[in-house]
């Protein structure tokens, strides 16, 4: 009766979290994505590309959603140099909201859900070397880590495979973020995707 009540208990928060929340999980309306972000939580099944100096642990920036369908990011990282911004072009694959885009190997990623004016979720598949590297990131709009969204990222990572320890808080953990107004350092040659261009501005 306990673990009855204990199970309801959870179903009608879950429930009362989407209601409030907006969450959209499919037919995503890619202009709505579009704006600035923020990089708040990493997690993998392969901890050295997400942690200090891996090669997926980058920060967002802003996302533009393009007229063909493709969508623009643009990514803070940190290189030896000193910051780099990367943009990468990806390109939407013939099942829609599945994107494609070559970084440190082939990449595939969509959008798990997201609440357009709070966060968004992305599952990143990155295949390369004969292994596949499961990366998921948590993007909001506030820098600012809620607990009810720390909760929701733990959910979703566990449904996928990824335990609670290999996940990173990285709110506050942007190199790059207090340098902004620096000119940027390309990237080097072997960092830069297919659809890299290079920036080397003010803002």
């Amino acid at each position: 009766m306990k673990l009855l009540l204990l199970c309801l208990g959870l179903t009608l928060v879950f429930a009362h979290f989407e209601e409030d929340h907006d969450i959209v999980k499919c037919n995503f309306n890619m202009s709505q994505i579009s704006g600035d972000w923020h990089t708040i939580f990493l997690a993998s099944n392969r901890m050295r590309f997400i942690q200090r100096n891996g090669g997926m642990r980058m920060f967002a920036k802003s996302v533009q959603a393009l007229h063909n369908s493709s969508l623009l990011f643009k990514y803070d990282k940190k290189t030896d140099g000193g910051c780099a911004e990367l943009t990468f072009i990806t390109d939407e694959t013939k099942e829609k909201g599945v994107y494609n885009v070559t970084y440190d190997g082939h990449n595939t990623f969509y959008i798990i859900e997201a609440v357009y004016n709070d966060y968004v979720i992305f599952h990143n598949m990155n295949f390369g070397n004969g292994r596949k590297t499961d990366v998921i990131e948590m993007n909001a709009r506030n820098p600012d880590v809620r607990q009810d969204l720390k909760e929701r990222f733990e959910e979703i990572c566990q449904n996928r495979g990824i335990p609670k320890e290999n996940i990173l808080d990285v709110s506050d953990a942007n190199p790059c973020s207090k340098s902004r107004w620096k000119p940027r350092t390309p990237a080097p040659l072997w960092m830069r995707s297919d659809s890299w261009e290079e920036t080397q501005r003010y803002e």
